[in-house]
């Protein structure tokens, strides 16, 4: 992997990740751009003792342009876009419109190829090593940041997920604060221990892979299963075998076997409502430990990929006991789900 950084017109920073070393990457942003302000602030709820992120800058985003206006897509023909190049491999930028900044963390945008018509799933091993690659060295760098307690790579795919550009694109925030959703995970973590003296996504996995209901891919590093409690109507949780707190710490083997495990998942999500409907809208979000953890190696590194679709033509709606009461109410049991995940493998 080669890495070239830059720097965009208004001052943002721009990284390519390219699969050759000999890759030259000296496209100057051609655009006159204004230095971006931000009006990016975190406010504490003092109820829910979480927190939320108020940036009324991001109403001017833009959303869905055509094909041939889309910022993500390389600069070519005269036209310039967020990347200055005319093609890339793997592209990573400071996002001109973020919900973090400055003292409240960073934003970024990850751009998974330069085709605008394809999706992640459509990417071969070798370039979906290469994003493997990009959200690693992310993850490592924002760790130096001094306003990131915990980075979070993710991917929102569809229009029904609330996706604004069409090409194929991921996240990574580096937020402020430890997530409410990750402290949740610390303290079921603690109680797990002082009741057990076990590790509690250790006895998690073995859980999973001695009931074998619900996994859906076993391999030799990693192992994807439904969770006995999902949450939606099909979600699937990918964990390395080895126990590590955070991409940077994957060993070389977990690493290799990472793109055909994911990929093989991503196809299956495509294929479960069956054949001639869209593509399946989903969420794919790494869950990394946060870095000012006491015991950072108690937490295990895991993804967890799910979709709103619960069947052809119908989305799951958080309605009143999700959204009001964050109480989860799911119509596929997850044992149906795994048996469907595992009934469309591809060929």
């Amino acid at each position: 992997m080669k890495k070239t950084a830059t720097r965009l017109a208004d001052g943002r920073e721009l990284i390519y990740y390219d699969a050759r070393d000999d890759a030259v990457r000296d496209a100057v942003d051609q655009r006159p751009l204004d230095p971006i302000a931000t009006r990016s602030e975190i406010r504490h709820d003092r109820l829910l003792g979480d927190r939320v992120a108020i940036a009324s800058h991001r109403q001017a985003r833009t959303y869905h342009p055509p094909a041939d206006e889309c910022p993500l897509c390389p600069s070519r023909e005269g036209r310039h876009s967020e990347i200055p190049a005319s093609d890339y491999d793997v592209v990573v930028f400071e996002n001109r419109f973020p919900s973090l900044a400055g003292d409240s963390g960073r934003c970024e945008v990850v751009c998974f190829t330069s085709d605008h018509d394809a999706s992640f799933a459509d990417l071969d091993v070798e370039q979906a090593a290469l994003v493997l690659d990009a959200w690693t060295d992310r993850t490592a760098e924002l760790a130096q940041h001094p306003a990131v307690e915990q980075v979070f790579c993710f991917e929102n795919r569809g229009k029904e997920i609330g996706v604004t550009l069409g090409h194929p694109h991921g996240q990574i925030y580096g937020y402020p604060f430890v997530t409410p959703r990750t402290r949740l995970m610390l303290r079921s973590l603690g109680e797990h221990r002082v009741a057990t003296g076990r590790n509690l996504f250790d006895d998690v996995v073995a859980d999973e892979l001695a009931d074998g209901r619900r996994v859906v891919l076993d391999g030799e590093h990693w192992v994807a299963f439904v969770p006995y409690a999902a949450h939606w109507p099909y979600e699937v949780h990918l964990y390395p075998k080895r126990r590590v707190p955070d991409l940077p710490a994957l060993d070389e083997a977990a690493r290799t076997e990472f793109p055909q495990m994911y990929l093989e998942l991503l196809k299956r999500f495509d294929r479960i409502f069956g054949e001639g409907e869209p593509p399946t809208p989903y969420i794919s979000a790494w869950h990394q430990a946060p870095y000012r953890m006491t015991d950072r190696g108690e937490f295990a590194l895991h993804l967890e990929l799910f979709t709103i679709r619960r069947t052809s033509g119908k989305l799951k709606f958080l309605a009143g006991s999700e959204s009001g009461m964050n109480v989860f109410i799911n119509d596929v049991p997850p044992e149906a789900a795994a048996e469907r995940l595992r009934e469309v493998a591809s060929k």
